[in-house]
């Protein structure tokens, strides 16, 4: 049996950095991890994708890269060169994780932990803790009377594929869904994005929205929207499903349909941890759970479920778990980044939330065609719509579509988060030529003089 300060159950993105920060400030730590350290984010998820996903944006680069003046005769995808390289990717960065653990001496302990009273159970040891950290993010839900197996994939399934398919049916069409699409779409692969709801990214803004949608229509993507699976049938060589009045018959079926916490091993509710009724767990501002001494972050907590949130929490439990000054999380200012292409990326109120919520709204957009750089970078099809509030001039939410939207959102969450408004931004001289000026010429359109619109 070990003592320690601090002990984190589970080594994804929230989890290690927890880690970490407790190291930095003297606490005696150790982490669990029942797989990889990384976590899903780094093995699974995050990672993986994003590295489908740049080989995506260079092949189709280099088919339609005519007009920019670069002709590849015979481009072909080696597919299995990509995937060793996603492997290589992801490998690389769980070295990278185990080295910080290294460096800040954090125990780092193979297995599958629970809770007992004043620390953990991982087999047959214990470990004594004065803090514990839940960070076991969270597990893939199917879809109703259907299983994952064989030629029914879960996300990860899908991003690992031993071969490229010639029909793919995903079934969700949020950020993983619309990522795996776009992915495939722009291999070659013909795709059906099945979605309920009414539109692709639904949690987004609307005009964000139907930009996807059109931009979707040129990557082999056909979008089945307002309806959902009905019925499927997988054999061993091909998955049949029904979708409203519509059949399909793919090489595979992709499902993202949504996730739930992944707290089953844990035994919370011996431990007397409350949750909703979501099955997450119910904490405070500082990330503390209703038993003393435990906190939870990440995918088993209310809001969304990203990595760079739960690493954030993280950093904002194991702080006040030592007594550190420390900030909570602004859950409303967490931005979305989705990297299909073109990309999206938001945070705050969309328009029609801010509507519901009574405020009084300006809204300015600002096409990305209007400034030079964009002209230049091939990336005229996007957006930037500020979401304003026309008594106080504050941003209550910010939407991008383009192909550096998840990098350009980062200057609307600081604005926001030091409570500058729509004015101020409107005022910040940019670099010119560059995509970001799309910011500042939007932050002038909610105010009727946008210079380049």
């Amino acid at each position: 049996m070990a003592d320690y300060d601090v002990i984190v159950i589970g080594a994804g993105p929230g989890g290690y950095v927890a880690a970490i920060r407790a190291a930095q400030l003297g606490q005696k730590t150790a982490v669990v991890e029942k797989d990889k350290t990384g976590g899903r984010c780094l093995n699974y998820a995050c990672i993986p994708a994003k590295t489908v996903l740049h080989t995506a944006e260079l092949y189709d680069q280099a088919q339609n890269g005519a007009e920019l003046g670069i002709k590849v005769e015979g481009v072909t995808l080696d597919w299995k060169a990509l995937g060793k390289r996603r492997e290589k990717v992801s490998g690389s960065l769980e070295a990278g994780v185990k080295m910080l653990f290294d460096k800040n001496k954090i125990d780092l302990i193979a297995g599958e932990a629970s809770l007992i009273d004043g620390g953990v159970k991982v087999g047959k040891d214990t470990h004594a803790a004065k803090a514990i950290v839940l960070a076991t993010g969270s597990v893939e839900l199917p879809i109703p009377g259907v299983e994952f197996g064989g030629r029914v994939l879960d996300t990860w399934g899908a991003w690992s594929l031993k071969e490229l398919p010639k029909k793919l049916a995903v079934v969700g069409a949020g950020a993983s869904g619309a990522e795996i699409a776009s992915a495939y779409g722009r291999f070659g692969v013909d795709v059906l994005l099945i979605e309920m709801l009414d539109r692709v990214l639904p949690v987004e803004d609307v005009d964000m929205s139907k930009i996807v949608e059109r931009a979707f229509k040129k990557q082999n993507i056909t979008a089945a929207l307002g309806t959902k699976v009905e019925d499927v049938s997988a054999g061993k060589t091909s998955v049949k499903l029904k979708y409203g009045k519509e059949s399909a018959e793919v090489d595979y079926l992709a499902i993202a349909g949504g996730r739930a916490p992944d707290t089953e091993a844990l035994g919370i509710a011996e431990a007397g941890i409350k949750t909703d009724d979501a099955g997450r767990i119910e904490v405070d501002e500082y990330q503390r759970t209703s038993k003393e001494g435990v906190y939870a972050i990440g995918d088993l907590v209310r809001g969304p479920a990203l990595a760079h949130k739960a690493s954030e929490e993280g950093v904002v439990a194991v702080e006040t778990a030592a007594g550190h000054a420390t900030h909570p999380i602004d859950v409303d200012g967490i931005p979305g980044a989705t990297f299909c292409h073109p990309q999206v990326a938001s945070v705050g109120m969309t328009e029609e939330q801010a509507k519901e919520a009574g405020r009084q709204v300006k809204v300015g957009k600002f096409k990305l065609g209007g400034v030079g750089a964009a002209t230049v970078y091939d990336d005229r099809d996007g957006i930037v719509k500020i979401v304003g509030d026309a008594e106080y001039g504050e941003i209550l939410g910010a939407h991008i579509v383009g192909n550096r939207a998840c990098d350009m959102i980062s200057e609307l969450v600081d604005t926001r988060a030091l409570e500058g408004g729509y004015q101020e931004l409107a005022r910040i001289v940019h670099p010119h030529p560059t995509i970001s000026e799309a910011v500042l010429d939007a932050a002038r359109a909610v105010e009727g003089w946008a210079t380049h619109a």
